[in-house]
């Protein structure tokens, strides 16, 4: 042991100074302030310290994601959204990515500690001339470590556990995505059902109106003409019905594509779930103050955080690697001879060879890695910056298409209401023989348009909402205070 001590002391002696003349010095993972968020009435500057805190929408938890969706009071809707986020490829990609982060997290894991692995071995012939035929057997433990004097195995894993947070961030953003599309579609679908509703009454009623006409023009009362128009008005509102319950079943055929559910299934959903216009319930959930700290819970402005993060570590990682490598090794074994009748059993061990490894010459290959990692973290953090200027920009812009339908609604409910009325007045003097059938069919367009653009508003201001939900990576929390 004294002579091993003397071996390895200038070793010993010298490792305190290699750990002393160097050291990783990779760039902070966070920045002091956010300056691409600039300060509105809903926005303040967001550090990103806080940012890298920041829990993921609905808390990461599928059963939160759904909960927040039956805040809208349709469990038809939250039964699409959970069966299309267990078809969607987009989602189980998203996991395969988290398995293989997960993966690299415990090779770098790996790497930071001590390997251990057993060795077995027998052989049997003749060694040496003029020696008797032998068996040779042994057994051992190989043990290696080599010691991390830099952080750089420490920066590397760090850099993997990053690389995997951002993976999940990927996973969420995913699911938030599909929930987003079905919402759209599953509120588009009972839009046009409302619409389906209006073609219909206004089919019906065309309908009367040319019965009424042609009684009139067979009795000598009006011109065939009006008759003609009539028949043509009323052909008219076949057509657009038509092409009403078609748009529908598009729709409905969009949501198949989109779930687990056959067509037949998704319409007898339907048919047992009221239709509630999309205005209706969009109204059962708040707008909430949206502080900047919303926005750090967005998908995609969390992974980005964390390419920051892993930037970071692959700069630490590969700044060690141009300093000297520490490695130690060990081993254990037993062994046994048989010869000539003969056998002889020992045990073996040995500490060491402690080696120093030290890069002199690689042509720049470990200051290009440097350069390399530093330019992949300047880009990690532009585009962190980036991210988070395009979300603060889809929020705004949602707020104000949710905010500017709900303004244009209150105008476009009370010109319906007054052109109904306008139409019911006409449709009365044309029965009493005293309205023209042209006024009748101008004021029946009018309220058909005004009822048309209403819903279609209605429509406008789910997307606008859906969009929002999607800007904020997920909706806000219920119980936050509302406008």
């Amino acid at each position: 042991m004294q002579k091993l001590l003397k071996l390895y002391k200038p070793l010993l002696l010298l490792s305190p100074l290699f750990l002393a003349a160097c050291a990783v010095t990779a760039p902070s993972a966070t920045t002091s302030q956010m300056d691409a968020v600039t300060a509105t009435k809903w926005y303040s500057p967001l550090p990103v310290a806080n940012a890298a805190k920041a829990d993921l929408p609905h808390q990461g938890s599928v059963t939160a994601l759904a909960n927040w969706w039956q805040s809208l009071g349709d469990p038809v809707l939250v039964e699409l959204i959970t069966s299309a986020q267990a078809a969607s490829p987009s989602v189980t990609a998203a996991a395969s990515r988290i398995a293989q982060a997960r993966s690299a997290v415990v090779n770098t894991g790996a790497a930071s500690g001590p390997n251990l692995s057993a060795t077995a071995n027998a052989s049997r012939g003749i060694n040496q001339l003029n020696t008797p035929l032998a068996s040779l057997g042994n057994v051992g433990l190989q043990a290696s470590w080599e010691i991390d004097l830099w952080g750089g195995n420490r920066a590397a894993q760090d850099a993997a556990q990053a690389r995997l947070a951002g993976s999940q961030a990927g996973w969420h953003e995913a699911r938030v995505s599909v929930a987003a599309e079905v919402a759209n579609t599953y509120l588009n679908l009972r839009t046009c059902e409302m619409l389906v509703n209006v073609a219909k009454d206004d089919v019906t009623s065309r309908t009367e109106t040319s019965r009424l006409t042609g009684l009139l023009a067979n009795a000598g009362f009006t011109a065939p003409a009006n008759a003609a128009l009539a028949r043509a008005s009323n052909a008219q509102s076949q057509s657009m019905l038509t092409m009403q319950r078609t748009q529908c079943d598009m729709q409905v055929k969009a949501l198949v594509a989109l779930t687990t559910f056959t067509e037949p299934e998704i319409r007898s959903k339907l048919s047992k779930s009221s239709v509630l216009s999309a205005s209706e319930a969009m109204n059962k959930i708040a707008i909430p103050q949206l502080p900047a700290q919303l926005l750090a819970q967005r998908p995609d402005v969390f992974a980005a955080q964390q390419d920051v993060a892993a930037a970071s570590g692959d700069v630490g990682s590969a700044q060690a690697a141009k300093y000297p490598r520490l490695g130690l090794n060990g081993s254990l074994g037993l062994q046994g001879i048989s010869s000539g009748g003969v056998s002889v059993n020992g045990a073996t061990w040995s500490i060491g060879p402690v080696s120093v490894t030290l890069p002199i010459l690689d042509g720049g290959r470990s200051s290009a890695a440097v350069d390399l990692a530093n330019a992949n973290y300047e880009a990690a953090s532009a585009n962190y910056k980036a991210k988070v200027r395009g979300a603060v920009r889809e929020v705004e812009e949602a707020l104000l298409s949710v905010q500017s339908a709900a303004d244009r609604l209150q105008d476009a409910a009370v010109a319906t209401e007054g052109y109904s009325a306008a139409f019911v007045a006409s449709e009365a003097r044309f029965k009493s023989g005293l309205g023209s059938l042209s006024d009748l069919e101008d004021t029946r367009r009018t309220a058909l348009a005004a009822k048309t653009a209403l819903l279609n508003l209605e429509r406008e201001r789910s997307a606008a909402w859906v969009a929002l939900y999607r800007a904020l990576g997920g909706g806000w929390t219920p119980s936050a205070k509302t406008m």
